[in-house]
Formats: C-alpha cells, sequence, structure tokens
C-alpha cells in the first residue's frame, strides 16, 4: 500500500507543476500568477477541494499523445470565499497555453453541474489561447458545451468571469454570457477576431492592447464591466463583488449588522446647485445616503452619464442607478440605456432591491443616436424597470423631464416609493423650450421678444417646474427635505422587505434586443 500511496504523490505533485518550472517561471515574467496561485488567493485558506486533477486529453493526433499533462489546463474544484461555499476553474496557460478542448471542457462542464445542482456561484479565471486545433471540431463542440450551461446558469446563480490572459475567438462568448466580466490591466485582452486577422480582412493596424485591451473594453465597448491593475487587485474584486449579492436565485443577498445611529445627512441639502442647468456629481448624493464606503461601482468608465453599482442601507445590499448630472447632463443615450438595463437585470435575477436617483432632462437627441436605434435601446432600460419584481425605490433630485421621467422607474411602470426633492423640476420638457412651443405667438408678436420669452419661461417654470403637481396626483408618494433620504429610504425599503409581486404567467418576454 505505501508503494501505491507513493505513487499516487508523486502523479499529484507532478499536476501541481502544471507545464513545468520554465513555464510557470514564464508566466510570473509576464507580471501572472499561476492557475493554482490565483485560486490559493481567492478562495479561504484550506478549504479548496480540487475535482478532476489527474484528468488528460484523449487524442492522439499531430504528436498530442506525446504532450499529457496531469489536469489537461484547468484546474477546478470547490472551497469558500469568505465562508460561502463557491466553485472555481482557473485555466493553466503553462499547459497548451491553456487551450480549450474535449476533456479541458468536460471539467468546467462538471463544476458548472454541481454549481446548479447546488445552488452556489462559479468564479471563472480565463487565460487560454483558445481552441486547440489539434483536437478539431471536438474543441469547438467542448466551448458549445459551456456556452449552453452558462445560458441555463443565467439567473440561477451568479456567473462571475476574470480575464486574465488572452481570451479570443470563442473563448471570448462564455465570459459575455455571465454576469460580470473582469479584467487585469496590461495582461489580458479580448476579442472575436486578432490583431492579423483584421489587418488581413480591414488591413487596419492595431495592437492586442488597442483591439481589446481592458482599458478598450472598459471604455469603448462596454464589455468588461470592472478593471484592475494586477490579478490580486481583481481577485479582491471578485470577493467584492460576491459579498453584495446572493448565493443563488432563491435566496435573499447578505445582510450585515447594522447599529442605529442618526441617519440625518444635512450635506444633502447643498448639494444640489441653485443653478438648474449647473452640474453636481450624482455619487455624492449615492454616498451621502449609503452606508460608509459602501458603494462599489460597476461599469464606472463606460457611459459615464449612468452610474451603476452596489451599496448598503443600514447593512441592506442594494442596486443603485442613477443619472449623472456631471457627464453629458445625465441625458439618457444608447449606451446608458443598455448599461443601466442590464444592471437592473441582474439585481432582479438575485433579489437585489433596487434604488433610483433620478436627474434627467431626457433623451439625447441626434442622427446617430436615432440611426443607431436609441429607440429600441432606450426601451431595453424601460423594459428591465418595468419587469423588475424587486423592491425599486427613486428618489427624484432635480429634473424628470419627458419620456425619461417614465422611463427611470416612475410610478406608472411599477415603482413601490417615489421621492422628490423640493428642487425635483417633473415636466414634458425644460421651461425654455416648453414657453417656446406653448407661447410662440404671443413672443413673436411681443415687442421684446426675450423679455416676453423670460416672462412665459418664468410662468411655465412657476407651474410646472416643482414636484407638486405630480405629487397632488399621488405620482410622487412624499416630497422629502435632501436630509431626510436616508431615514425615509431605510424605512421603505425595511417595509418592503417582504414585498411579493409576480408577473404573468408566460415563456419569457420579448426584450427590445
Amino acid at each position: 500500500m505505501q508503494e501505491k500511496i507513493q505513487k499516487l504523490e508523486e502523479k499529484m505533485a507532478q499536476a501541481q507543476l502544471g507545464g513545468g518550472e520554465k513555464r510557470i517561471e514564464a508566466q510570473h515574467n509576464k507580471g501572472k500568477l499561476t492557475a493554482r496561485e490565483r485560486i490559493h488567493f481567492l478562495m479561504d485558506e484550506g478549504s479548496f477541494e480540487e475535482i478532476g486533477m489527474l484528468v488528460t486529453h484523449r487524442s492522439t493526433d499531430f504528436g498530442l499523445d506525446k504532450q499529457k499533462i496531469l489536469g489537461d489546463g484547468v484546474v477546478t474544484g470547490y472551497g469558500t470565499v469568505n465562508g460561502r461555499l463557491t466553485y472555481v476553474f482557473a485555466q493553466d496557460f503553462t499547459v497548451l497555453g491553456g487551450s480549450l478542448a474535449e476533456a479541458h471542457a468536460e471539467k468546467i462542464c462538471k463544476i458548472m453541474d454541481l454549481a446548479m445542482k447546488n445552488g452556489a456561484p462559479v468564479i471563472g479565471l480565463n487565460d487560454s489561447g483558445g481552441a486547440r486545433i489539434q483536437e478539431g471540431v471536438v474543441s469547438l463542440g467542448g466551448y458549445a458545451d459551456i456556452f449552453y450551461r452558462n445560458t441555463l446558469a443565467s439567473g440561477v446563480i451568479p456567473q462571475l468571469s476574470a480575464i486574465m490572459g488572452p481570451c479570443a475567438g470563442g473563448a471570448v462568448y462564455s465570459p459575455a454570457l455571465t454576469d460580470f466580466i473582469m479584467m487585469v490591466e496590461k495582461t489580458s485582452y479580448m476579442f472575436v477576431t486578432g490583431p492579423n486577422v483584421v489587418k488581413t480582412v480591414t488591413h487596419e493596424e492595431v495592437s492586442s492592447e488597442e483591439l481589446g485591451g481592458a482599458s478598450t473594453h472598459a471604455t469603448k465597448s462596454g464589455v468588461t464591466h470592472f478593471t484592475y491593475e494586477n490579478e490580486i487587485a481583481c481577485i479582491e474584486g471578485i470577493k467584492k463583488v460576491l459579498s453584495y449579492v446572493p448565493q443563488n436565485c432563491e435566496e435573499e443577498p447578505p445582510q450585515l449588522d447594522y447599529k442605529g445611529a442618526e441617519e440625518s445627512r444635512p450635506a444633502l441639502n447643498s448639494i444640489i446647485p441653485d443653478n438648474p442647468n449647473q452640474p453636481y456629481d450624482i455619487r455624492e448624493v449615492i454616498d451621502g445616503t449609503v452606508d460608509e464606503n459602501s458603494f462599489y461601482e460597476v461599469h464606472k468608465d463606460f457611459a459615464e452619464n449612468i452610474v451603476v453599482g452596489f451599496a448598503r442601507i443600514g447593512g441592506r445590499s442594494i442596486g443603485i442607478v442613477a443619472n449623472q448630472p456631471a457627464f453629458l447632463a445625465g441625458v439618457l443615450d444608447i449606451d446608458s440605456s443598455t448599461k443601466g438595463a442590464r444592471f437592473v437585470r441582474f439585481c432582479d435575477c438575485f433579489n437585489i432591491p433596487l434604488l433610483v436617483f433620478e436627474d434627467v432632462p431626457g433623451f439625447l437627441p441626434g442622427t446617430d443616436q436615432e440611426w443607431n436605434a436609441i429607440i429600441t435601446n432606450g426601451a431595453k432600460l424601460l423594459y428591465a424597470f418595468s419587469e423588475a419584481t424587486v423592491p425599486r425605490i427613486t428618489v427624484i433630485t432635480r429634473k424628470a423631464y419627458g419620456g425619461a421621467y417614465d422611463v427611470m422607474n416612475s410610478k406608472h411602470i411599477g415603482a413601490d416609493m417615489n421621492y422628490a426633492w423640493p428642487s425635483a423640476e417633473i415636466a414634458v420638457m425644460g421651461a425654455k423650450g416648453a414657453a417656446e412651443i406653448i407661447f410662440k405667438k404671443e413672443i413673436r408678436e411681443a415687442d421684446d421678444h426675450e423679455a416676453k420669452l423670460k416672462e412665459k419661461e418664468q410662468e411655465y417654470a412657476h407651474i410646472f417646474a416643482n414636484p407638486y403637481r405630480a405629487a397632488a396626483r399621488g405620482y410622487i408618494d412624499e416630497v422629502i427635505r435632501p436630509d431626510q433620504t436616508r431615514e425615509k429610504l431605510m424605512r421603505a425599503f425595511k417595509m418592503l422587505e417582504n414585498k411579493a409581486d409576480k408577473l404573468p404567467k408566460k415563456k419569457h418576454g420579448n426584450i427590445p434586443l
């Protein structure tokens, strides 16, 4: 028996080395951790249980029979993250470039199946050269097996993808199907076709970093939700996101102990400028309302006219969607609509209540927006809010104009509680534009056009540029002092904690994609 145990230990030691010392050193020289090191930093100390350590591929073509390495380029298993069960797979670039083929894919599918059966998150640490060309269509089949499971798991268990190296071709679609994508600056990239193919087909000269690096996807495409300076920061980011979300769709988000204190926030009374056209940073409102240092922004560098992220109020996990007057005056456009819609749908999947801060002058006009389907894309945000059954609260801080008022979680599309600050302006449009239309003839016939316009603008503003018409109709539940906001929200979310709301029976809706 001792000999057999020794043989097992030798095999385990061999598996731990992956592609060998030289390749591990090469990985470190690129500023990257190995698959096992990443898992070590992610999982609670001593909690990781590996599955499939001794798996090898079964292919013999193109010399693969001479390149059999235990584990086949991916480390899979389960453990705990901050005490909660979590499944993980980490691709090992030191083994055949982390390339995916039959056995590699089977290992990933196995832990995804276990995660679904046991209702726990799946974390994918991606670092792969793509499909293993030597295995041909089997590699493509392996990818599709994973895609299928990603889709079945969507909305059932949280799925997070960290891109920690190359991710090209078919490999990008599994992360795209998951809930959040994290990228590491300078060492990770994602694209469907690489720079060489781009050059051949379109004659464009572009580097991997420019085409699909972390910065590109964080600012231009919006493909990635978070970027980090290094892999340790990325792993800490994964842990932070998990701290706000439940294990699965049947559970409630984690709630931290909270000891009540004075909840008045006087600083909120002085954030809104006297000039309604002067910008301010909505993050000041968010930070002044939520638990201290609890706001974790998602998609920070993409579509900056809307701010989304996780936070806590009284220890309760919530999702925040807020117009940002400091960027494009907070208008809704194509990118901000899709960004907001996806975050709303994630929160609704996992029972995370929604808080909306509204200061929106409308949708962005122009041919670029219309020709690129602002109608369809704006409707995504409208659909997402309308479909959400979690507790939903809106606070209108200033402007709520036109159709954008409806879209931003208005009472009419199912919001539970709608508050407004005294600075709120709830109207079809701004006073100047409205006066120019309603009083067009009077202004034209006046001796002093500018003075008449100013007079009519003030008349319209007096009647409509306030929250009281909407409050009289019951569209606003209460007009509140800004310094009362936190206390009101804590009480409202507590009141709504047992909310039960069901959608009409259907297979699924047809969201405007």
